[in-house]
């Protein structure tokens, strides 16, 4: 199974559902992120996902163009994380679930900011897990 997560910079929300997903679903599944629009690998999603026990120090902020035809092309899932902005459309035959996360650290203290990126985090994690509760035992 190959799973893409987008949203528009891919600097936090997707960045962290990458290594959530990868961590989650095991080496069996594919997963890639990608933005409209890539920007900076965002340290608080570091930290966060850091906190977590899963390193995304060495991820990078990457477009659609920047994957391989061959993922792009057996693609399974492209899942988009956006709530404030417009997400990025992909066409593509695969399944599109929307999940609606705040974009984390846009106000607020160094403090409050982490916090909000604990908290995306979590909601992340959560829907994959429940996704994948479902999903794979379809499979």
């Amino acid at each position: 199974m190959n799973i893409l997560f987008m949203c528009v910079a891919n600097s936090a929300r997707s960045q962290m559902a990458e290594g959530l997903a990868k961590t989650i679903l095991g080496p069996g599944v594919k997963v890639e992120s990608a933005g409209s629009a890539p920007g900076k690998l965002n340290p608080y999603a570091v930290q966060a996902m850091r906190e977590r026990g899963i390193d995304i120090s060495k991820h990078w902020s990457k477009s659609v163009d920047d994957l391989s035809p061959e993922f792009l092309a057996k693609l399974d899932y492209v899942i988009t994380l956006c709530a404030e902005e417009v997400c990025p459309v992909l066409p593509s035959k695969a399944k599109k679930l929307h999940w609606r996360f705040p974009d984390p650290g846009k106000t607020g203290s160094e403090d409050e900011k982490q916090q909000s990126f604990r908290i995306v985090g979590g909601l992340i994690e959560d829907s994959i897990r429940k996704w994948w509760a479902v999903q794979g035992s379809n499979l």
